[in-house]
């Protein structure tokens, strides 16, 4: 089926952006053997393949604590400095945690990094689903809307530091007075992502970020997201572009990749999948609505830590092409990617998949301008 919205009326081709595995354990919770690490050298070795391939963005998580199978973590702006300095086209996006990252911190570190990268580093701001991360680092663990409000007044104070000299704020969270950074960030400033499915996710991304993320969904449910995010952005005066979660799975037939899908999930840890799903379902039901990212997870779907297997990049190139163009038709501007064997699928996704998909946009375009 396919779909129209606003977001998918411009010709800019979708682009895509990788996980990236600096959190053991890979992108599932799952026993099932991988070729994937999480150490530098083999990130760093990964950048270069995922830039060689065609992406155009990586996403480093941040932990700070053990669980649900990831048992070790590296910092996320320290690693993503260290893949740009392998790399040269590719941007980076450091998920960054208000709380634990105060706006003064996070505006000087980036900076720094946008000078030494030339404005290839971006930033991920993540609000908090992960209560018990939270308690063991010492850091209040606040009421579902109020870590969207702190997360806002984040993305103001940082937008606000980069822009400005002399620059004053004053929030409920945080405050400024006369305050001047220099240097500065390169020019274009770093792009401002963030996530979440509640309400307040929506609303603050229809105000202030530049991207939103949404976890794994059909062509259908991301564009009710898609519909919704952008009339309030346009009545805002804003702009803003989605991102969609997507587990890829590609095999030369469908039948081989239901069959590894199906050895992931019968090798879930069904003790890590559980308890994950425990704290992510709290944190989407404790929005007003309850309707946060995972409230509707079922437990297959929380093997893949951002419900990446409902998006359905599952099959042969061809197949998954053409739904990444369904995505596209949905309004969705980005897709982010998680693969089992990263190093092997990343490569061949840049070689099988990507020019599937650039051959189906040319054609539309050829078909537009011929109508």
């Amino acid at each position: 089926m396919s779909f129209k919205s606003p977001a998918s009326t411009t010709a800019a081709p979708i682009r895509f952006a990788y996980w990236v595995p600096n959190v053991s354990g890979g992108l599932v919770i799952s026993k099932i053997a991988q070729r994937t690490s999480w150490d530098a050298d083999y990130n760093r070795r990964l950048a270069q393949i995922a830039e060689a391939a065609g992406f155009d963005y990586a996403l480093t998580q941040i932990r700070f604590t053990a669980g649900y199978g990831a048992e070790f973590q590296h910092e996320s702006v320290a690693f993503s400095h260290a893949l740009l300095a392998v790399t040269t086209r590719l941007k980076v996006i450091a998920a960054l945690l208000p709380g634990p990252w105060n706006p003064t911190i996070a505006a000087k570190q980036i900076a720094t990094i946008s000078q030494l990268s030339e404005g290839r580093i971006a930033i991920n701001v993540v609000s908090g689903w992960f209560s018990g991360e939270f308690r063991a680092i010492g850091e209040p663990w606040l009421d579902h809307d109020e870590r969207y409000r702190r997360s806002e007044e984040f993305i103001s104070a940082l937008r606000g530091i980069w822009t400005q000299d002399n620059f004053t704020f004053r929030g409920d969270f945080y405050r400024y007075t006369n305050y001047t950074l220099k240097p500065k960030p390169a020019d274009p400033h770093p792009e401002i992502f963030q996530g979440g499915s509640s309400r307040a996710a929506r609303d603050m991304a229809a105000r202030v970020s530049d991207w939103y993320f949404t976890n794994g969904n059909t062509p259908e449910g991301i564009k009710a997201q898609v519909d919704d995010i952008q009339a309030k952005a346009q009545a805002n005066g804003h702009a803003v572009k989605v991102g969609v979660n997507a587990f890829v799975i590609a095999r030369d037939t469908e039948a081989e990749a239901r069959a590894v899908l199906q050895e992931i999930i019968d090798n879930a840890d069904p003790e890590a999948v559980k308890a994950f799903g425990h704290e992510v379902k709290n944190a989407g039901k404790a929005s007003p609505e309850g309707e946060g990212n995972w409230t509707k997870s079922t437990l297959t779907d929380l093997v893949q830590y951002n419900d990446g297997f409902k998006t359905n990049l599952i099959g042969t190139p061809d197949q998954i092409a053409e739904r990444i163009v369904a995505l596209k038709d949905a309004g969705v501007d980005l897709a982010l990617l998680a693969f089992l064997h990263f190093q092997e699928e990343v490569a061949y996704f840049g070689a099988h998949i990507i020019p599937r998909v650039r051959a189906l946009e040319a054609a539309r375009e050829r078909r537009a301008e011929a109508a």
